[in-house]
């Protein structure tokens, strides 16, 4: 990406054949960011700093302007070179002034004095590269408006920006600090460090080059003064947090053998740890035939002397960045650590401790890449702003993302604090008030409000967009309306699914894709650069909020709320799979996009709107729903309406090794459509099918796992893709994907527990879905 020969600004444009792939980021590396459409980023540059801008998505303006620290011209000139700076009046009509002036107030700038600088527009290619280097310090904004009428007419785009440091070649920088840093220190390869951290300080470990393990152990302050060793006991810890087989990641929260709480986590990039196994040993070395290799147990016995606790030949730890994992066969097996540079857990004390911290010595196998480094630790004061988050990457080349609230979170907080990632957003499980039970029933018999801001929205505009939807999708997107939506797939020459999602036409040559992968995304703009296609493909994800209003009295519920103009189909008229452009209460109130889908084999509608008015939509339809029952709902209850409704999920029916027939997709395929990319495998395997995916309906309530294998005898015949128990039926109910010679109705399969052998959960093949065969509730 970086040429050191760059001197001053520049564009260039990246080849499609030119794909960018995983490797550990560069030396030097200050930040990596992405910016979507709506939205303004600041970025802190030092002089000689080199700033790449990428517009990923093409097609869209992006502003810059900056505050040097020792300067009075906010322009972006002052700060990167060889740039001209002007000023569109309102920036172009397209971006808040007042936002970018509250934004940057702090440091004395307003939008009197601040000078524009534009590099994109919307002929802007996709890849294209905006480079520059910093002649100054300061604070780079950088702006990438948001077309005011994105709702209805398509808008979005996204761009990446990455900031390498001065001298990059020989150091790795630093991500910046969470708050006030009340110490911090280096931790040298193959080393190790105590140290004493207060009740409700936050311990932050960083992996400074990128795979790099290191050991960590907690004892309880109080307990060693009175000569008792008290640390995290990784038994206890899985018990309590009731994930007892171990597994990649950390716990919640981490307890001593009191089962009293040590630590709670409180961010974590990567994902992947060990929290069951022992750290390196001198034992372990010599029986590989390494003796006398240095090892983190003596190591941490070293560190810990200073504080009289015993020395141990092995210590127990949480191994950060420790990339293992139980396999099928009940063995411990490892692999090179996921972590990439600037990667970091936070803890939280819920104690006074004394810790200790490693940077792993191991050379001799590939858990830190045959290359051991140093590892970072900082301890912030109990008032640093410290959000829950994990890191989310969709491709391993993209930059990490934390997860963060959606634009419903401050109704969805205040009702419940059972929340789980969703991709990198925190979604409700369920609410305090009601639970999973009753939010079910209420969609059946009432209506709910859901929060589903982690659905995937992507713009597909220009001239060739239906061209290019034509050849990925597996259904006939030019017999798709104005103001209507299909469900589809895209599939790979394989006829394997990619993703699913729904298709709605805005315009002639704009339709907005909203679905459950960036998979999706990738595959579009690499088939549009194969075929030299003139269409952008613009992330909307982080820009429009998404709630699903689900229930028999939904319809009821939107009447006194929905406003639409006479050239926008009305509420009433609105058939299944239909949606329309309106506003709340009247022409004059916040707009939405109001289609008539959803999940849960309900009569439904989902709301998308702009994420700055979604309380206000939120607070109208709980408002407006009271009088008919509405209560939110959370995603465990909707997991249950989704396989009672049959309907498919990602990682469940459909897998990279199954086709679109196989995930029991096939009513999604228009097999009379030429063409389209995949449709020659699926030909061939509708002809000769050997699996197929059917209803399973238990004899009693005990619901069985996905993955569990489902026998003939003693022969196995098929899997469960999906399962749960069914209010409605009274009894267990599974997805399973069977050989097509057990498929007939009526068929008694059994699924097994234990062994598969010693215990079975007997079960009758049924059609699929549970309930509504006739899916005649989401028509009504």
């Amino acid at each position: 990406m970086f040429g050191s020969s760059v001197t001053e600004a520049g564009f260039l444009e990246t080849p499609a054949a030119a794909r960018v792939r995983y490797q550990r980021n560069p030396p030097g590396l200050r930040s990596r960011r992405d910016v979507e459409a709506g939205d303004i980023a600041l970025q802190r540059v030092q002089r000689g700093d080199l700033i790449a801008i990428t517009a990923v998505d093409g097609g869209a303006p992006v502003f810059l302007t900056a505050i040097p620290d020792h300067a009075e011209a906010y322009t972006a000139s002052a700060l990167l070179e060889g740039l001209v700076d002007h000023r569109p009046v309102d920036l172009l009509g397209r971006c808040d002034d007042r936002e970018i002036t509250e934004r940057l107030a702090a440091r004395n700038a307003t939008s009197d004095n601040l000078g524009y600088t534009q590099l994109f527009d919307q002929t802007t290619a996709p890849a294209t590269q905006f480079i520059a280097r910093a002649h100054a310090d300061g604070i780079l904004a950088i702006a990438m408006p948001q077309p005011v009428d994105f709702l209805s007419s398509g808008g979005g785009g996204r761009i990446d920006v990455t900031v390498q440091a001065a001298g990059g070649t020989e150091t790795y920088a630093l991500p910046d600090p969470l708050g006030p840093i009340v110490d911090e220190w280096r931790i040298e390869r193959g080393t190790a460090h105590a140290y004493e951290v207060a009740r409700g300080q936050f311990i932050q470990i960083l992996d400074v080059e990128g795979q790099q393990c290191s050991d960590f152990m907690a004892m309880r302050a109080d307990a060693l003064e009175h000569g008792i060793e008290r640390y995290i006991d990784s038994t206890v810890s899985r018990t309590m947090a009731r994930a007892a087989y171990p597994q990649p990641g950390l716990l919640d929260k981490l307890f001593d053998a009191d089962m009293r709480p040590l630590l709670a986590l409180r961010q974590d990039t990567v994902g992947r740890h060990d929290t069951f196994a022992l750290a390196c040993t001198a034992l372990g070395y010599e029986e590989r035939g390494f003796p006398g290799h240095v090892n983190c147990s003596d190591n941490i016995s070293d560190a810990y002397a200073p504080f009289g606790i015993a020395r141990r030949p092995a210590w127990p730890a949480i191994n950060l960045f420790f990339n293992s994992w139980i396999d099928h066969n009940a063995q411990i097996a490892t692999d090179e650590a996921w972590s990439q540079p600037g990667d970091h857990v936070v803890f939280e004390a819920l104690s006074d401790l004394v810790c200790v911290s490693t940077a792993c010595p191991d050379d001799v196998d590939p858990i830190n890449g045959w290359n051991p480094t140093d590892i970072h630790v900082r301890i912030y004061e109990d008032t640093a702003n410290v959000s829950p988050a994990v890191g989310w990457r969709a491709t391993p080349d993209d930059a990490t993302r934390m997860t963060r609230p959606s634009a419903f979170h401050t109704r969805t907080s205040a009702l419940t604090t059972r929340f789980a990632p969703a991709r990198d957003v925190w979604l409700a499980s369920a609410y305090d008030a009601s639970g999973v039970e009753e939010e079910y029933w209420a969609c059946r018999e009432r209506a709910t409000l859901q929060d589903m801001s982690s659905l995937l929205i992507y713009d597909v505009i220009g001239p060739d967009a239906q061209t290019l939807l034509q050849r990925a999708m597996t259904r006939d997107v030019s017999r798709l309306a104005r103001h209507r939506a299909t469900y589809t797939l895209i599939c790979d020459r394989r006829g394997t699914v990619i993703d699913d999602g729904t298709l709605f036409r805005l315009e002639p040559s704009v339709f907005r894709w909203c679905c459950g992968s960036e998979h999706s995304a990738l595959h579009l703009r690499e088939l549009a650069d194969d075929l030299g296609l003139q269409v952008h493909i613009r992330s909307l994800s982080e820009r429009i909020a998404n709630v699903a209003l689900q229930g028999p009295r939904a319809r009821d519920i939107l009447r006194g709320l929905v406003f639409t103009q006479p050239t926008q189909p009305s509420l009433d008229n609105l058939r299944w799979f239909g949606f329309t452009i309106a506003r709340l209460h009247d022409r004059d109130g916040p707009m939405f996009m109001l289609s008539r889908t959803g999940f849960t084999g309900e009569l439904g509608y989902e709301l998308f709107c702009d994420t700055s008015d979604a309380e206000k939509i939120w607070d109208a339809l709980m408002e407006a729903g009271q009088p008919h029952g509405l209560i939110p709902m959370g995603n465990d209850a909707l997991a249950i309406l989704r396989i009672e409704a049959g309907l498919m999920a990602a990682g469940a029916e459909f897998t990279p090794d199954v086709d679109a027939f196989e995930a029991g997709l096939g009513f999604a395929v228009d097999l009379k459509k030429e063409g389209f990319v995949g449709r020659e495998a699926l030909v061939r395997n509708a002809e000769a099918p050997r699996r197929k995916l059917v209803g399973l309906q238990f004899a009693g309530d005990e619901v069985p796992s996905h993955g569990d294998h489902v026998y003939e005898g003693r022969d196995v015949c098929g899997t469960v893709t999906s399962a749960t128990y069914s209010p409605s039926l009274g009894s267990a109910i599974a997805m399973a994907r069977i050989a097509v010679e057990n498929a007939e109705l009526d068929t008694i399969l059994e699924v097994g527990q234990l062994d598969g052998h010693q215990k079975r959960l007997p079960a009758r093949v049924v059609r699929v879905p549970f309930i509504d065969p006739g899916r005649k509730r989401p028509r009504a």
